[in-house]
């Protein structure tokens, strides 16, 4: 092993660890080493448990020298975001309606984790209650971009994705209910998975909106992601959104290639929909060229335009927020951020009505993606419209925001992936695509991403700490 172990993706970490050439506590210490180091900077943690995950590795340290690796998972360190339960624990959301918030069970994804030997050395920063940031008027200060500080690192998800791209953590777990994943992987230069709806459950996440959340896992690499999945992935009776669906492995394609696959690109969500910048144009027309010399058929596709899926998912997302936060908007609104209850407020005034006709045209959005399905494999998009802008802009984040085309994905319940496509030429921001799926074909996801990530220049690239 020539890696400093912070340079290790979770795939790399794992096979080191079966090896016998890298301990788990080994690993942990050189990532809370990196921890120090960079977290003034970052802001990635609300709550740092570094001890206890160092008593977790050295037990898992003990148990591999004895009979091996329990799982590829076991000994390796996770993050969580924190609207995630770890028993013993608070989970926050990122609010002060919450410091109190003690836990005595993990949420199911976590239990299913620890199962596998994982340890967990932090919960992590994000969006009050994932949709209200970056936010400075809270007990927590906002998560930062590790390619450049003075830059968002997306939400909501930020402190997973900032910690992962900066060689804190090798993996950990956010959220996606309306790209909240896809965005911090995207502009912090890693991959980011929102798994098919109920394929893993969110039993013990702070929901958002109950039709639309899922919980994804975020790592520097692809393989490293379908082996965090493999281990995330179950039926959860107690989830009423939990698909029954049969254990597979879904790394099992990553050396497949592209021969054979059929590719839709999306092209009018980011040309003519919602323009994103030329240099992001550029990287997807590129991408869409480097799959189809790899040998995939790439053909262009159409899909109901990007602006009614936003709209739908606007509707059903605030009106199930304001189900969970409407008694705390009319009696703590000042518990809030200024800008979480500015997001949430509007859920109160939507009609039942206009409800109903979001969940009626939803279905009819699912048939067009459906009906897109039966020509090609996956869908080739954009992700974000634009290179992350400045945190401290807060007219930037609300321009930029919603300029992205991972909603659509939500509103479906279709798997999508986004990997890094590029560096902008003014900041060496990262740029990303998106891969979206059929139901429940998360291998093909990973096949095509990971042929992608071979073939591609940016794997590698990391930012400069």
């Amino acid at each position: 092993m020539t890696a400093a172990p912070h340079e290790l993706t979770l795939a790399e970490a794992s096979a080191a660890i079966a090896r016998r050439r890298l301990s788990p506590v080994e690993l942990l210490d050189a990532l809370r080493a990196r921890f120090d180091l960079l977290e003034p900077r970052l802001n990635t943690a609300i709550l740092p448990l570094w001890d206890e995950a160092r008593q977790q590795a050295a037990k898992a340290a003990r148990r591999i020298a004895r009979s091996g690796p329990r799982s590829p998972l076991d000994g390796l360190p996770v993050g969580l975001k924190d609207i995630i339960d770890l028993a013993g624990h608070r989970t926050t959301c990122h609010s002060r309606l919450l410091l109190e918030n003690g836990k005595t069970q993990d949420a199911a994804v976590v239990a299913r984790l620890r199962a596998a030997g994982a340890v967990f050395p932090a919960k992590l920063a994000t969006h009050e209650f994932a949709i209200g940031g970056p936010a400075f008027d809270l007990p927590f200060p906002p998560a930062r971009n590790p390619w450049n500080t003075a830059h968002h690192p997306g939400g909501s998800s930020s402190g997973s994705g900032s910690s992962v791209a900066a060689g804190i953590l090798p993996a950990a777990l956010g959220s996606d209910t309306g790209g909240s994943v896809r965005n911090p992987a995207s502009q912090c230069g890693i991959v980011g998975l929102k798994p098919t709806y109920g394929l893993v459950s969110r039993r013990g996440v702070f929901p958002l909106a109950y039709t639309l959340d899922h919980v994804g896992p975020m790592t520097r690499d692809v393989a490293s992601n379908a082996l965090l999945l493999n281990a995330m992935a179950g039926h959860d009776p107690a989830d009423p959104g939990s698909a029954l669906r049969r254990p597979e492995n879904y790394a099992r394609h990553l050396r497949k290639g592209l021969k054979g696959l059929k590719i839709g690109y999306v092209r009018h969500f980011h040309e003519t929909d919602d323009p994103a910048t030329s240099e992001i144009a550029a990287s997807l027309d590129a991408a869409a060229k480097l799959l189809a010399r790899e040998g995939a058929v790439v053909k262009t596709v159409s899909l109901p335009p990007l602006g009614e899926f936003g709209a739908v998912n606007r509707v059903i997302s605030l009106a199930e927020a304001a189900s969970i936060h409407g008694r705390w908007l009319r009696e703590r609104p000042d518990g809030y951020s200024d800008l979480t209850r500015k997001r949430l407020l509007p859920g109160l005034f939507l009609r039942a009505e206009e409800y109903v006709q979001a969940q009626r045209r939803r279905r009819e959005l699912i048939a067009a993606v459906e009906d897109a399905f039966t020509g090609v494999d996956l869908l080739l998009t954009a992700s974000s419209m634009d290179p992350a802008c400045r945190i401290d802009d807060p007219e930037a984040i609300e321009l930029t925001y919603p300029r992205q085309a991972r909603t659509p994905f939500n509103v479906t319940g279709h798997p999508a992936l986004t990997v890094m496509c590029g560096l902008s030429k003014a900041e060496g921001l990262p740029l990303a695509l998106q891969l979206a799926g059929r139901f429940f074909d998360e291998a093909t996801l990973y096949r095509a991403a990971a042929a992608y990530e071979r073939a591609a220049p940016w794997k590698d690239r990391r930012p400069s700490l």
